[in-house]
């Protein structure tokens, strides 16, 4: 037997817009990403001789083929025409579920990453992200990682300068959102404002934190607080103690402050912990 071990790590959003409806029901999107440190771990065991199995330190997660972990290794092996004769997956989960930090996502990518390096990389970075494509919109931004212009339904990627050293506070509180339900909402919803992608970029390529935060903006974060408005809390407490910019990710519900020191963040952490259980201190990867 053969045992695989790879780190999945969280994303943010920086950007979030939605452009439209597509013909085939789903949404064009144009979000700048950022990978963060909060991370699950996956482990692949190759070569079992037994039916495939999914195990997972939560058992309120899918274990078996309706899991994004389990699909991107049937994509992987039904494409490069191989056969594992036999595999296991194991999942530790860390990233909070239905949180808008694509932990699932992250899981999927880190099965394929783990199954190319393994089979001497018989795809190249972008192509596996096109792999990734099949089993789920997050799953090629996961599968590249790092700062990133993300489009499409996300299958179309560009690669941006990394994101200034700093320290991210995420906090997921109780409640989750439907995001089929989020996207219809948001379809009778005039759009007030957008990110602006332009400083974005010009920001990440002068390396400058302060105007990075002062760019961040998705869409979806006024339309699910007007309906959650613990959510202003959250971002008060995270401004009140050092955020440099805050809001929802994806289609939420974590909110995370952008940090310029650990020391900004650990104060920050501390005063939300009592409320919200699943909060972190994570760094850009």
């Amino acid at each position: 037997m053969i045992i695989l071990h790879e780190p999945a790590f969280a994303k943010v959003n920086l950007t979030l817009d939605v452009l439209g409806k597509r013909p085939d029901g789903y949404h064009d999107l144009r979000s700048i990403m950022q990978t963060v440190s909060i991370r699950d771990d996956v482990t692949l065991t190759l070569g079992t001789g037994q039916p495939w199995k999914l195990t997972c330190n939560w058992e309120e997660l899918p274990q078996g083929p309706d899991n994004l972990a389990w699909k991107a290794a049937e994509v992987f092996f039904q494409n490069a025409r191989r056969d594992p004769e036999g595999l296991t997956i194991d999942l530790f989960k860390r990233i909070p579920a239905q949180a808008g930090l694509g932990g699932g996502s992250a899981d999927a990518a880190a099965v394929l990453r783990a199954l190319n390096r393994h089979y001497d990389a018989p795809y190249s970075i972008l192509a596996l992200a096109e792999l990734g494509s099949l089993v789920g919109s997050d799953v090629p931004f996961c599968v590249l990682g790092g700062t990133a212009m993300v489009e499409g339904r996300g299958e179309r990627l560009r690669k941006l300068p990394d994101l200034p050293e700093c320290f991210f506070v995420v906090c997921k509180p109780d409640f989750s959102i439907s995001t089929p339900e989020l996207y219809q909402k948001l379809d009778r919803t005039v759009i007030p404002k957008h990110p602006d992608h332009r400083a974005m970029e010009s920001a990440l390529l002068a390396g400058d934190l302060g105007k990075v935060a002062d760019g961040i903006y998705n869409v979806f974060d006024p339309v699910v607080t007007q309906d959650h408005l613990e959510l202003n809390y959250i971002k008060s407490i995270l401004n009140t103690y050092g955020s440099l910019g805050q809001q929802m990710t994806g289609s939420g519900s974590a909110v995370y402050g952008m940090m310029p020191s650990f020391e900004f963040a650990a104060v920050a952490c501390n005063m939300l912990k009592d409320h919200y259980p699943q909060i972190f201190i994570a760094r850009s990867v």
